[in-house]
């Protein structure tokens, strides 16, 4: 081995060089491991990016699935004769959807120059506005973005993504993609269904973007903006309008009018610059003094109403059929109401309704003295964050404490408030109230319903006197139950007894003392007897002691099962409940829970259309937004009283008005037949009557069931005779009488035996079912002359004829001399005074 120096060295170097050839193998290698790494990172991003464009693509709705017409469209109420009553909106469901020719051309043009300028080339996105969108993004350093989506996807955001969140920049970017294939995929479908593919996206997306102030689609915006239609539209209306989108809040041309103007500039210069408009054009449509004309009308533009009576009671009957027959659930049947789109045909006769209006709102029909009614909540959050509810029940228990008569009326609003202020000052203390409202109501309160007696449509409905200041509040015609009095009478009693045979009008009955089952006596409301009366007599006069006679006669039982037929929701039929109605003051309408106003008004429909019930209804159909039948209101009648007892009992009531307690709700010029009731103490006051064409049904009283002081207990007369004689005038109706059926009969009987009045008979006339009237003539009256013995003759006298007694006993002197009794001025069931307990008064 060479160990000189020499051969160390060439050592040496052979083996650095090794090394410099071992560390550039090396270094290779590692470079080929690091591209393997970056391309097997790129390849495996590109697969994963691939499947999970492949996943939200495929999680996108199907194209088949994709709905773009509008979502929430208002829905319109309209009267029997097809006129409009009421728009129903929601937040977002006031649209009113118009076609694509009732769009002024220079409003399509300006929402796609200032949108999407390629909308009429692109094939639903916009790869160059996309590219643009980037570049701004990057050339700011992402301090400011530009948007690139087309009308195309901003229609499917509108109405295909409505229940999309993006809480996450990976679901925005996510729904983007989705957005992006539907829009191609939309554009593509409608061509190739051969439809004009632009017009019918330009025409939903107008028709679903929000224009501001509430207003969703062009033509609620142009009645917002404009007072107008859609295709009225000027050119520099559209300006204004195609500015809003963007940003409703900024752009609102009543709020930020500057605002408007200037993007109004922008949206007319991007007009001339794409050829939409000219240079004459532009300037004009610059000059125009367009924001004047939005704040003249912004000024003259009532407030929106509140719905009526009728409107509100119409909303509740929908959605209960809704969610009944339909299978909705409460918020289907809500969005279908308030932004489907729906149109719905009602019964309401607008004539009738007006004057209900005019009348209940009319202070000349009410009592000179007026009290308020208190209605008031609180709500107290204590030092340790526990929230403590107040009621108005609250404040009355805590004030009965002094005054067991406490009831919540005031003779001022002021004196209200200041029971209000004694309580807080008692229960608050260093509580925070963090909410509190109270309302006044004038005291007393009425309400009335009209309904045609053929089919039981609503044609009016009024639920409180004076003006109405909210929607869906408070109906007493529909939501108070209240005790019905002695209108009853006619309903649990009479009506039933009639009908299995067991009285005739002509049936005597002794108004004498007579006891409740538990001993308690029943009184009539003049605290008198009255002897024998005929049924006609105790129905004329509203005696008491008669009807509950009857009643046991019939049994409560049967009373309760003809007024289920009738439609009473809340009697309480089982007998074996601690608080029901199967009890003797049942005949005096003396029940647990009481009765709507529209219920009573519906049982006596039910008398004057022969004894057939149908049951009240609001509506006659609805629609769907296309046209399509979707509730078709059919007449569900059945028979609850034979068509002769209801008209015996319509003769009888003729009596009640013509001479009885009833006299003060005669008419001028129309035949009527009703009953009256009051309640003891005068709490509720009610008539149900009808003439040949309508019935209704009034109440009045105090929203707190209280006693009514004097002057409080006669203006619901004034009240129900002002409407219907201005029904009778302004319908101009004839007076005519109630038919009478081929079953019923006037007939005279004798008084005493009820059989056919015979000779020597003390009579009655009256009308029966013909299968009632006897079939035999009484001989028990007439007593033949006893013979006088004939004295010796002491002259032969020339003989003088005696006349045979007359037979046609004059009918309206032989009737029962009890039918006109003077009535008493204020009847009184007294169904408070007995078994009170059961009572829901």
């Amino acid at each position: 081995m060479n160990l000189g120096r020499k051969g160390v060295k060439k050592r040496l170097k052979e083996l650095d060089s090794r090394s410099e050839m071992l560390g550039k193998s090396a270094g290779v290698s590692a470079l080929r491991i690091v591209l393997f790494v970056i391309a097997a990172v790129i390849v495996t991003g590109t697969m994963l990016g691939i499947g999970a464009y492949r996943g939200t693509i495929d999680s996108a709705p199907d194209i088949e699935d994709v709905n773009i017409m509008p979502l929430g469209q208002a829905t319109m109420i309209y009267d029997s004769q097809g006129t409009l009553i009421q728009q129903l909106n929601s937040s977002e469901g006031n649209r009113v959807s118009v076609s694509i020719s009732e769009i002024p051309e220079d409003m399509q043009h300006a929402i796609v120059a200032i949108e999407d300028s390629r909308f009429y080339t692109h094939n639903g996105i916009d790869p160059q506005g996309m590219l643009r969108a980037v570049a701004v993004a990057i050339s700011t350093g992402l301090r400011r973005t530009e948007g690139a989506s087309t009308i195309t996807q901003q229609l499917l955001k509108n109405n295909v993504f409505t229940d999309w969140t993006e809480e996450t920049r990976i679901q925005s970017i996510k729904r983007k993609l989705q957005e992006q294939y539907l829009a191609v995929k939309l554009e593509a479908a409608l061509t190739a269904d051969g439809r004009d593919t632009k017009a019918v996206i330009l025409e939903n997306y107008l028709n679903t973007v929000n224009f501001g102030s509430g207003c969703y689609g062009i033509q609620t915006a142009a009645e917002k903006y404009f007072g107008k239609e859609s295709s009225d539209l000027t050119l520099s209306e559209c300006a204004v309008l195609a500015a809003i989108p963007q940003n409703p809040t900024k752009w609102n041309p009543i709020t930020y009018p500057e605002n408007n103007a200037i993007r109004r500039e922008k949206v007319l210069g991007d007009m001339l610059e794409q050829e939409y408009i000219t240079e004459e054009q532009y300037r004009e449509a610059l000059a125009d003094s367009v924001y004047e004309r939005i704040a003249m009308h912004s000024e003259t533009t009532p407030t929106e109403e509140p719905y009526s009576y009728f409107v509100d009671e119409t909303i509740v009957q929908l959605k209960k059929d809704l969610m009944e027959q339909k299978g909705y659930t409460e918020v289907q049947a809500n969005n279908a109401i308030y932004s489907g789109g729906l149109r719905i045909y009602t019964t309401q006769d607008s004539t009738i309704q007006a004057i209900m209006d005019e009348e209940f709102q009319n202070e000349a029909n009410y009592p000179e003295t007026v009290t308020v009614a208190l209605d008031w909540a609180m709500t107290v959050q204590s030092q340790d964050g526990t929230l403590q509810n107040y009621s108005r029940e609250m404040l009355q228990l805590y004030f009965r404490n002094f005054d067991p008569d406490f009831d919540l009326i005031f003779d001022t609003e002021e004196e209200a408030v200041s029971y209000i202020e004694q309580y807080k000052a008692a229960v608050v203390g260093t509580d925070e109230i963090i909410a509190e409202w109270h309302t006044c109501t004038p005291q007393p309160q009425a309400a009335m319903t009209v309904l045609d007696q053929t089919n039981s449509y609503v044609l009016g409905i009024v639920g409180g006197r004076g003006e109405k200041t909210a929607s869906l509040t408070l109906n007493r015609a529909t939501d108070s139950y209240r005790q019905p009095g002695s209108t009853f009478k006619i309903l649990s009693t009479y009506g039933p007894a009639l009908d299995l045979g067991e009285i005739t009008l002509a049936t005597v009955l002794a108004d004498e003392p007579y006891n409740y089952s538990d001993g308690s006596p029943i009184h009539n409301a003049d605290n008198a007897y009255h002897g024998d009366v005929t049924i006609r007599t105790a129905i004329q006069n509203s005696y008491n002691i008669p009807a509950v006679k009857v009643l046991d006669e019939i049994t409560p039982e049967t009373g309760i099962e003809y007024l289920l037929k009738m439609g009473f929701e809340k009697l309480v039929a089982d007998p074996t409940a601690e608080a029901n109605d199967v009890i003797q003051p049942l005949a005096l309408g003396g029940i647990t829970n009481g009765v709507s106003n529209l219920e009573l008004t519906a049982a006596y429909a039910m008398i004057a259309n022969q004894g057939i019930y149908t049951a009240p209804t609001f509506y006659t159909r609805v629609e769907d937004s296309s046209g399509n039948v979707i509730l078709d209101h059919t007449l569900i009648q059945s028979r609850v009283l034979s068509e002769s007892t209801a008209y015996l009992l319509t003769s009888a009531m003729e009596d009640v008005v013509s001479y009885g307690t009833g006299v003060e709700f005669q008419l001028d010029n129309m035949t009527v037949a009703g009953k009256t009731g009051t309640t003891s103490v005068y709490r509720d006051l009610v008539f149900a009557g009808f003439t040949p064409y309508y019935t209704s049904a009034i109440w009045a009283g105090c929203d707190v069931s209280v006693e009514l002081p004097e002057e409080y207990r006669n203006f619901h007369k004034t009240l129900w005779t002002s409407v219907m004689n201005r029904i009778t005038e302004e319908k101009q109706l004839f007076n005519q009488s109630f038919s009478v059926p081929e079953t019923v009969q006037q007939t005279t009987l004798c008084a005493r035996t009820g059989l056919l009045a015979g000779r020597g008979c003390s009579t009655i006339t009256e009308y029966f079912d013909t299968s009632t009237i006897p079939g035999s003539t009484c001989t028990q009256c007439y007593v033949a002359p006893t013979p006088t013995p004939t004295p010796a003759p002491t002259a032969t006298p020339t003989p003088t004829p005696t006349p045979a007694p007359d037979e046609d006993d004059d009918e309206d002197a032989n009737r029962d001399e009890d039918q006109h009794d003077e009535p008493d001025e204020n009847e009184d069931d007294h169904s408070d005074d007995t078994q009170e307990s059961s009572f829901g008064e």
